[in-house]
């Protein structure tokens, strides 16, 4: 049985890559292949924050109205402080 040729998914949607990785071989790309020399991953690092009490419980009330892990929206607020310089 001859394989359908397609070219690589542009998508960062891992249901849609699996589904693709399902029917397609690897070798079938040869030409598509590049070497990555940088990180292609990179890793997140923690950090410790201490907080009144107050705070702590205020963050953990936003967080749950907001239906979003307390790191997450942590994490989103550093982001949107960052962004706007």
């Amino acid at each position: 049985m001859a394989k359908t040729m397609n070219k690589l998914p542009e998508t960062d949607s891992i249901t849609a890559l699996a589904e693709f990785w399902q029917t397609h071989d690897v070798t079938d790309f040869e030409d598509a292949r590049v070497e990555v020399t940088e990180p292609v991953f990179q890793r997140a690092e923690p950090l410790s924050v201490i907080l009144p009490a107050a705070d702590l419980a205020a963050l953990r009330a936003r967080a749950r109205q907001e239906h979003t892990p307390e790191t997450a929206l942590v994490s989103r607020w550093i982001h949107e402080r960052l962004d706007a310089g």
